[in-house]
């Protein structure tokens, strides 16, 4: 079986100042707003409908960074196939508001912030998603 989901790094400018939006899922790891995608739906149309479900968060599309990609054991599908495809999102509306059902929290930083989070909390395999952001960005951090 295979399965498809997409999100994003969001991002906005607030006074000229860059933040990177991240959330904590519900195991208390730093993450990226994601989601399965529905039937009828483009990767793209996934990704910015996941995005707004879970932190309140319209945008739109920037550009595509890359897809992670691992199996893993279903209790009712055995093994499956997944693939996650991020996408560079710029904030362009919403109020920012996390959805307690599927994630504790949400919040914006500063990118040498949101890389020290991700690196110190996050998944490793988000890693180059997030450097894949903050390259597209050209934001360099360390």
């Amino acid at each position: 079986m295979k399965e498809i989901s997409a999100g994003g790094v969001v991002f906005r400018k607030v006074d000229g100042e860059l933040q990177i939006q991240l959330i904590q899922d519900r195991y208390g790891k730093i993450s990226l707003p994601k989601g399965k995608m529905e039937p009828g739906e483009t990767v793209e149309q996934t990704a910015l409908r996941e995005i707004a479900e879970e932190t309140g968060m319209e945008g739109k599309i920037i550009a595509p960074i890359d897809q992670i990609k691992y199996k893993y054991n279903h209790e009712k599908h055995g093994m499956v196939d997944k693939e996650v495809h991020y996408y560079l999102v710029e904030a362009i509306g919403g109020k920012l508001q996390a959805q307690v059902e599927e994630i504790r929290g949400v919040e914006w930083f500063e990118p040498s912030e949101a890389w020290r989070r991700q690196r110190q909390s996050g998944y490793q395999n988000n890693d180059r998603i997030l450097s894949g952001a903050l390259e597209l960005l050209n934001v360099e951090v360390k």
